[in-house]
């Protein structure tokens, strides 16, 4: 995963700047979000890892999955990838270039747990109180794990908020076992 990650980077960064140039940030990334749907998809993969499979064949492939829904742009990328033998690569670089896109239009995304279910008001309100905190739009996705007991764990980038009542108990424990 590292592996692809560190060769997705380069070609993410290379599209956040046509995407930037062109004032076309989320337009990329519904391509990209695309492209890798397709790339992931495993009868892709497989038709990929084809020794018969001529590159032709591959963006072929790729281009009729993804129908009308590519820029020509996208479907140079598509050739680019193929040629270069990294079809494999693109849900890593849709991931990337995700993250490009959402530092640049001051975005991040957090996931908030919770011990048991909340309501949509209740999503909200947390929603507005971490964007006024982080000073950013906030993606806020919610989870539940009730062996948290109550409570909640927030995290965001690097940045986590453990205030769940198993958090307590254990440093209670800790506390008490010095």
């Amino acid at each position: 995963m590292a592996d692809q990650t560190n060769l997705a980077r380069p070609y993410a960064k290379a599209i956040f700047e046509l995407a930037r140039e062109q004032g076309d940030l989320a337009g990329w990334s519904d391509q990209l979000e695309l492209l890798s749907i397709i790339a992931a998809e495993s009868d892709t993969l497989s038709f990929i890892s084809n020794p018969q499979a001529s590159d032709q064949d591959i963006v072929d492939l790729v281009s009729s999955v993804a129908g009308d829904n590519l820029s020509s742009e996208a479907a140079n990328l598509v050739r680019l990838l193929v040629r270069n033998g990294r079809v494999d690569v693109l849900p890593e670089i849709s991931r990337a270039y995700v993250v490009l896109k959402d530092e640049a239009e001051s975005i991040i995304e957090a996931q908030m747990t919770t011990a048991s279910n909340i309501d949509d008001s209740q999503k909200q309100q947390f929603a507005e109180v971490l964007q006024k905190s982080l000073g950013r739009t906030v993606k806020l996705d919610f989870d539940v794990d009730e062996e948290l007991i109550g409570g909640a764990v927030i995290r965001a980038g690097d940045w986590v908020v453990d205030g769940s009542v198993k958090a307590q108990l254990e440093q209670l424990v800790g506390a008490i076992g010095r």
